[in-house]
Parts: C-alpha cells; sequence; structure tokens
C-alpha cells in the first residue's frame, strides 16, 4: 500500500503536531523526548523545504509528485491527529492553557506543512488555473472551504502528473522510430491576432512534441493581423526561407483560423503550389465568420475606431512592422468570403484537407471572447468552436470533424493548444502526432 512507504514521516509529523502531549503525558525520560521532539523537527523542516521522496531524477514531475506525495501524507496526519487530540481532551485533567496549546500547536505545524506543499504544487504545476489560484488565495483561511479548494488542487496535480508520465513514457518508448519525419518539413501558420512570439508559443507544447519525433518545424511568422492578401506574402517569404535552409524541394503546411486563408492565397495566386506539398487548415473559416459580419453591423464605429487605434498601436510595440486590425477582420467576414473560392482555387499540385472541432457548450472554452463567440454563432450557424462554425472549416478532398467524449469540447484556442489544456479525452498533442505521421506515411 502506498501509506505504508510514508508510515515513517507520518509518524514522525504527528509527534512534532502533539508534542504538547509528548511532554505533559508521557511517562519517559526526558532524554528520549527531546530525542523525539529533535527529530520530528527535523522532519516537519524537511519536509516544510523539500516535501517527501519520489521517483525519478530533479524534473518538474518530479517535484510535482512531491507535492502531491506530501499533501498526501499531511492529509492522513491530519486526520490522525485530529482523532489523538480529540481522545486526549476527554481524557487529560490539563488545564485550559496547555489544552489550548495541545489544540494550536497540531493546527500550526501541520498548517505549515500543508501551505508549503502547496506552494510547491502552484509552482510545478500546469493545470492548476489562475481562477483556482485567485479562490485559493481568497478563502484559504475560511474552514471547510480551504478543504474543497486543497482537495481540487489534489485532484487536479494527481491527473496532470499521471498524463504526463504516461505521455513522457510514450515518447520515450518510440524515440527512435521518427514517426514525425516527414520527407518535407512542416510550416506551422498562426491565425489572426497572434505572433510567433520567442517565448510564448502559439502552438504550445505541439511544436516540441513533433520534433521529439522526428519533425523539422517552422512557422509562418507572419504579422497577427493584416489583410490576407498581406499575410499572404508573408508566408510566401517564409516558404522561401525554409527551402533555402532546408534544401527541401517542398513544404507541409499547417495552417490554424485564419492562417489556413493566408496560405491559400499564397499557394494560390502567389506561386506557391509548386513549393507545397499539402496544406492541413484547421478551424479555418473558408466560408468567413457570419459573427464578423453581425457585430460589425451593431458595435458604433467610434468604439470600432478605438479598438483599431488600440490595437495597431499595442501589437506594433509587440513587434509587428504594421499591424492592421480592421484589414485582417474584414477579410474574415462571411460577405468577403464568397469570393475565396473564386479568387484561390485549389491547385492540383497540393493536397488539400481540413480539420475543423466543436465546443460542446459556452463553458467548453477557457478564453472569455470564446465563450461569447459560440453563443453568438450557435444562434447564427449552430455547432461552432467559438470563431468558425462547422460548415465553414470543411476544405479540400479530406475532412475531419472533432469531437470530446466529454462535456468539454474542443475550442477554437484549443485544438492550437493556446491555453495548454490537458482535456480529459483528447489530447492535442497526440492528434498532432498522428497527423504529421499521417503525412510520412503518404510520402509527404
Amino acid at each position: 500500500m502506498r501509506i505504508m512507504k510514508y508510515v515513517p514521516v507520518i509518524l514522525l509529523l504527528i509527534i512534532f503536531a502533539n508534542l504538547t502531549i509528548l511532554w505533559v503525558e508521557v511517562d519517559v525520560h526526558w532524554i528520549i523526548k527531546a530525542v523525539y521532539t529533535a527529530a520530528s523537527l527535523v522532519q516537519w523542516i524537511l519536509v516544510i523545504l523539500k516535501g517527501v521522496d519520489a521517483e525519478g531524477g530533479n524534473g518538474r514531475l518530479v517535484k510535482l509528485n512531491r507535492a502531491i506525495n506530501t499533501l498526501y501524507i499531511v492529509g492522513i496526519s491530519a486526520a490522525i491527529d485530529a482523532i489523538i487530540v480529540l481522545l486526549w481532551l476527554m481524557k487529560t485533567e490539563s488545564g485550559a492553557a496547555i489544552k489550548i496549546t495541545g489544540i494550536i500547536v497540531p493546527m500550526i505545524g501541520l498548517a505549515a506543512v500543508l501551505y508549503s506543499s502547496m506552494i510547491h504544487l502552484i509552482i510545478n504545476s500546469r493545470q492548476i488555473r489562475i481562477k483556482r489560484y485567485l479562490l485559493f488565495m481568497l478563502f484559504w483561511w475560511v474552514p471547510i472551504a480551504n478543504i474543497f479548494l486543497v482537495r481540487d488542487f489534489y485532484r487536479t496535480a494527481v491527473r496532470e502528473y499521471i498524463e504526463e508520465s504516461d505521455r513522457m513514457e510514450l515518447e520515450n518508448s518510440r524515440k527512435a522510430s521518427k514517426v514525425c519525419q516527414t520527407k518535407y518539413p512542416i510550416l506551422l501558420v498562426h491565425g489572426i491576432f497572434f505572433r510567433d512570439w520567442q517565448y510564448f508559443n502559439y502552438w504550445g507544447r505541439i511544436p516540441k512534441v513533433l520534433e521529439r519525433n522526428g519533425a523539422k518545424v517552422f512557422y509562418g511568422k507572419q504579422q497577427s493581423s493584416l489583410a490576407i492578401a498581406d499575410s499572404a506574402q508573408e508566408v510566401k517569404e517564409a516558404i522561401e526561407k525554409v527551402l533555402a535552409e532546408t534544401g527541401a524541394e517542398k513544404v507541409n503546411i499547417i495552417a490554424h483560423s485564419k492562417g489556413g486563408l493566408d496560405s491559400r492565397y499564397a499557394i494560390s495566386c502567389l506561386g506557391m503550389d509548386k513549393y507545397v506539398a499539402t496544406l492541413t487548415t484547421i478551424n479555418t473559416p473558408h466560408k468567413g465568420c457570419d459573427m464578423v459580419d453581425f457585430l460589425l453591423k451593431r458595435v458604433p464605429d467610434g468604439i470600432v475606431k478605438i479598438l483599431e487605434r488600440d490595437y495597431n498601436y499595442t501589437f506594433h510595440k509587440l513587434g509587428d512592422e504594421s499591424p492592421d486590425f480592421l484589414a485582417g477582420v474584414h477579410d474574415l467576414s462571411a460577405e468577403k468570403a464568397k469570393t475565396y473560392d473564386e479568387l484561390m482555387p485549389d491547385s492540383p499540385k497540393v493536397s488539400y484537407r481540413s480539420i475543423m472541432t466543436l465546443m460542446s457548450n459556452a463553458d467548453s472554452a477557457r478564453f472569455l471572447p470564446l465563450k461569447v463567440g459560440y453563443l453568438i454563432i450557435n444562434k447564427l450557424n449552430g455547432p461552432n468552436d467559438g470563431l468558425v462554425w462547422e460548415g465553414s472549416a470543411q476544405h479540400g478532398e479530406k475532412y475531419t470533424l472533432l469531437r470530446s467524449a466529454g462535456d468539454r469540447g474542443i475550442s477554437h484556442g484549443d485544438i492550437a493548444d493556446l491555453m495548454r489544456d490537458n482535456i480529459h479525452d483528447f489530447d492535442v498533442r497526440e492528434f498532432y502526432v498522428k497527423l504529421v505521421s499521417e503525412l510520412k506515411e503518404q510520402g509527404f
């Protein structure tokens, strides 16, 4: 049993928590009491500073597991200690001051271990969200409420540890097979309102997983918001740079959201069809976003101009040479998209395939705009991902519709791993590994 491994630690923590009872009630030589006091104090300090032992080396998962194990033993210690203190209070003849001390010392001692382990857990977990942090900061001192909060943190961390450990084991087992080592390098093309920043990858954990499995990964690096034609020029430049750097004849493009339209334009209108083997568009609004038309008709021009001014100023400061908020937004409208099939006809030289995901409900998304978008588009068009409706994403010779089995759903951001969420019944990293390994199997 797991608990047997930690019996010595639990016993020393309980001794430390009940030093008052030890010194007042236990009839043994004071030297023995002093030895137990010193040993339990050392153990208490070590657990606060480091946590309890966990398997593996010194990586984040090991530290996370230490925090999990520490929460586990402090929970058991607290339950045992509560029984000990209760029995002691029922039979002791000590005065009120000693009784109060016998209650307060265990509470302070075990609380210190509890909150130190929570800090270690918060530092090393990637799946505990800001909302939960805020709730814990507000209510950590509230009895009962703090128990439920700690329980929620613990369960989330345990799921993360199991999922990430399984992920690591899977990666190690197929490391030599290079399942994503495609003939042509992979070019990831991002969507609107984002950039390919060095310190915050638009594609989350996906590129590293692909590279670990043998893929050569590059980025479109277009500005965050421009007209499709202008973004396509930047995609063209990215393609040419990849070919020059690698010596490859072509690239495989995987494009998310508006990036799919940028890529289509580069292929069809800028002569890149001879340099692109495949284009996989993911949640791309090939038929536009009716929500854009809906909002442009209803939002006052003054607010739109403020948004445009502030957006362009902010992203210019963040590195865009000439961001154009409205140009990018207008090119996503359903009215504008009616011309795209004629403007950007598919090239017979390129293999086109498309993928779409759906949210189950508004709560499927972590990002507020996608929650609102889901509700609007659901009324306008039906099933959607918070930005694109289902029918708009279908394009090319192969179309894949993804739904998660549970209530979580897969939002527009989830499919690019923007929020780095571990969705219980959908592993976004493994999805991309299979997508790219399929390209390899098909000779691309």
